[in-house]
């Protein structure tokens, strides 16, 4: 069996469509399609049933991707006890998380790591998407929500709150809001595709007009919270952000400040198979130490 083909087997599975599994993997429908076709081929068997809803495992299909699952397992194990060094932290370290958190947070926090651990060799992956921990896309990821995937193991970072912001410059031009009401007067960046929000709660900031019925302009809608903090910076308007993104920009400004949207947690999460590796380990209380300073 190619290897290749049960990558993406794997991934069809998880994702129940072909669609999504290209999406996963940045391949076409029609090439994932191939490629299970192929597999099925090759071993003379059914692997899906195929619906007008998605994609189904056979009992065969089910069997298969037990094995795949097993067989990654052990081999990214493999992989962590060939690479780790027994004195220090060494080798390939692959994490992922949001574009919001990783650009703004994390990513000028890497260097010091670095420092700390010369030996590691640091992959950073921003996706606003939950990539497959088992299928080694990633050793770790640090996610706004629990993970759906099973076999992992995760913890808890910090608790993320989010307020209004905007800039100096907006509240000179437009004034400045003293209560819910006088959102009305001004204009709002929001999160756009709703069949995409990140979290039911991330436009809070709508609600919180219509429970008022006010009504303020809504100068743009952005699908990524990274891009609705530089249309804010820009002095476009007002926007809900995550304060982790703006404790250290002395360019923004909180406004309303009894208003609090909700929180989120964010965790810590790497696949059980790696729970040994002492690049996760150090990497894990980096994070815990610096996020502790930060006082979120």
């Amino acid at each position: 069996m190619d290897w290749d083909k049960l990558r993406v087997f794997h991934a069809v599975a998880e994702a129940g469509s072909f669609t999504h599994a290209g999406e996963t993997l940045k391949l076409s429908q029609s090439a994932v399609s191939r490629q299970i076709s192929a597999l099925e081929e090759s071993l003379s068997t059914t692997l899906f049933h195929r619906h007008a809803r998605g994609l189904i495992l056979t009992e065969q299909g089910e069997l298969l991707n037990q094995t795949v699952k097993d067989v990654f397992g052990k081999l990214a194990m493999t992989e962590a006890m060939l690479t780790e060094s027994k004195e220090r932290p060494k080798g390939p370290l692959k994490v992922t998380t949001t574009v919001a958190f990783g650009s703004t947070w994390l990513t000028p926090r890497i260097r010091e790591f670095l420092d700390l651990y010369p030996e590691i060799e640091m992959t950073l992956i921003l996706d606003d998407g939950q990539l497959d921990l088992s299928m080694r896309q990633a050793d770790v990821a640090i996610r706004m929500a629990p993970p759906r995937q099973p076999d992992l193991i995760q913890r808890q970072l910090m608790k993320v709150h989010v307020h209004l912001y905007t800039t100096r410059d907006y509240l000179d031009a437009n004034g400045t809001p003293v209560a819910a009401e006088d959102l009305e007067n001004h204009k709002i960046v929001i999160f756009g595709e709703e069949a995409r929000l990140p979290a039911s709660s991330v436009n809070w900031l709508m609600d919180l007009c219509k429970a008022y019925k006010r009504s303020p302009r809504q100068v743009l809608r952005v699908n990524n919270i990274y891009g609705i903090y530089r249309a804010v910076k820009s002095g476009m308007g007002i926007a809900s952000l995550p304060d982790f993104m703006v404790r250290e920009d002395k360019d923004l400004i909180r406004v309303l400040t009894d208003l609090e949207g909700p929180s989120v947690d964010a965790y810590f999460v790497y696949p059980e198979v790696l729970r040994h590796s002492k690049r996760i380990a150090v990497f894990r209380e980096f994070l815990i130490k610096r996020i502790s300073e930060s006082h979120f």
